[in-house]
């Protein structure tokens, strides 16, 4: 076997020393395995499977006596970090997406300089599936670390009676110039949605009867847009932009998904207005909901929103 092959397998920090260019401190997390749910296949889906990290992180040489001061060095525990809040931001497809944030997140430490990251899959077969990324601090964008948190909006339920009512283009003039974005919510249109019998099948199917109505309220406003993650909603939110909430990928990649089934409408926005820190969820047409944020509920019979 050649070294250029026996590297390629190699971990990933004699792979940091061979491709070295300058003397450098390296710390090392090996054989860091943890229970994850991750994966773009449906029986990926609702299940743990084991995952493996191994990571190299490559530090500037400390100038001066250590001291034996924690402080003055790059923890282990940051990188371990790293990992739990990446793993707990979101449920993910893919282990590329997993190990570009990861190594992202510990390049932001002053003394990560590059950063090697392996993830694979340990129960996918009799075999090891994964990924490796090499991250340098002057390959990542600035923009990325100074991250400006999105505005907090104004989240807005519409009942169907809401959305038949001759007051809706009136309501969303009067709360597109409000003082907090607008992003609008909506329960299954009317008709009844097929029935499968199976409660995960049946979850995709009441939330994709969801994202119908979505669009069909989006039909008939073109200041609507409908958004499915939260990069679209954080973009629209920053840009003015109205939009009207497509749930099914925001709740099935929930890391903790709502207890509120896709049927009770108005339970799952007040998790989605919760999760997001809305000023305030206004439902029109419908019951307020218990939560722990400003809600206020109207009729369809009135005009003005006060």
């Amino acid at each position: 076997m050649t070294d250029d092959i026996r590297l390629a397998f190699a971990h990933p920090s004699e792979r940091a020393e061979a491709s070295s260019q300058m003397p450098c401190d390296r710390i090392s997390l090996r054989d860091y395995v943890v229970e994850v749910e991750i994966g773009a296949f449906q029986q990926e889906r609702g299940t743990l499977q084991r995952v493996r990290f191994n990571v190299v992180v490559e530090v500037s040489p400390l100038t001066g006596p250590i001291d034996d001061d924690v402080d003055r060095i790059l923890s282990y525990d940051r990188v371990t970090e790293a990992i739990a809040i990446e793993l707990e931001a979101e449920r993910l497809n893919l282990l590329e997406t997993l190990a570009a944030r990861v190594a992202e997140r510990i390049l932001l430490e002053p003394q990560a300089e590059r950063v090697f990251v392996r993830i694979e899959k340990l129960d996918r077969g009799p075999f090891a599936l994964g990924v490796e990324i090499v991250r340098a601090r002057d390959g990542v964008a600035v923009a990325g670390q100074d991250h400006v948190e999105a505005p907090h909006p104004r989240v807005v339920f519409l009942s169907n009676a809401a959305i038949a009512a001759p007051y809706l283009a009136g309501w969303i003039d009067q709360l597109a110039t409000a003082d907090a974005p607008l992003l609008i919510c909506v329960g299954a249109g009317d008709a009844p949605a097929p029935q499968a019998g199976h409660a995960l099948a049946q979850r995709r199917i009441d939330l994709l009867a969801i994202e119908q109505n979505a669009w069909t309220l989006a039909a008939r406003d073109p200041r609507c847009m409908v958004v499915g993650t939260r990069t679209e909603l954080d973009w629209a939110m920053k840009n003015g932009q109205i939009s009207v909430w497509a749930p099914s990928k925001i709740v099935l990649d929930a890391v903790d998904g709502p207890s509120a089934s896709p049927r009770d409408a108005v339970a799952l926005v007040a998790w989605f207005a919760a999760g997001i820190k809305a000023k305030e969820l206004l439902v029109i047409g419908a019951a307020a909901p218990d939560a722990d944020m400003p809600v206020r509920s109207v009729g369809v019979t009135e005009a003005v929103l006060k």
